[in-house]
């Protein structure tokens, strides 16, 4: 039996060399980047950002004139940002869907347990009420030991009198 040659077989071809990310940290890095952008905080870092670099190239303070009015590389600045800004924001987002979704399903869990639990206590609360029902009551018996004494007393009354 003849061997297979490998280069018989195609390869595999990467241009992009394969890069490993732990998927747990980066989360936690998008969820703190979006939870960052969501601040007032933000608007304000960014409001004074685009005030500075528009006040800086319309008026050329110290000799910076690097983007003229239309003001492309701010453009494109933001244009990146928001690239990279919308992915960081739906990956915090989807994080927080699969958290949301197992604490829905513990939720739906611990309720089916609680009525089940609920079911089973109606169901022993209303078997204790029938057998109550069969139970002899305190003065049920204290009439029945009445009735009793009565009787016994009525017997020894008797046999006395058939003694001689």
């Amino acid at each position: 039996m003849a061997e297979r040659n490998p280069l018989s077989q195609p390869g595999e071809r990467r241009l992009i060399p394969k890069v490993s990310v732990d998927s747990e940290t980066f989360g936690r890095f998008a969820e703190g980047v979006a939870s960052f952008m969501g601040t007032a905080k933000f608007l304000v870092y960014m409001t004074v950002f685009v005030i500075v670099w528009i006040a800086l190239n319309l008026i050329g303070l110290f000799g910076m004139r690097w983007d003229p009015y239309p003001f492309i590389l701010l453009n494109l600045f933001f244009s990146t940002q928001a690239s990279y800004s919308a992915p960081l924001i739906l990956l915090a987002q989807n994080r927080q869907e699969r958290r949301d979704k197992m604490s829905f399903d513990e939720d739906r869990r611990i309720a089916a347990q609680s009525r089940a639990d609920m079911d089973f206590l109606a169901r022993e609360i209303a078997s204790i009420r029938m057998h109550l029902g069969e139970l002899a009551t305190r003065d049920f018996v204290r009439g029945e030991l009445r009735s009793e004494l009565r009787e016994l007393a009525e017997r020894l009354e008797r046999t006395e009198e058939e003694k001689p």
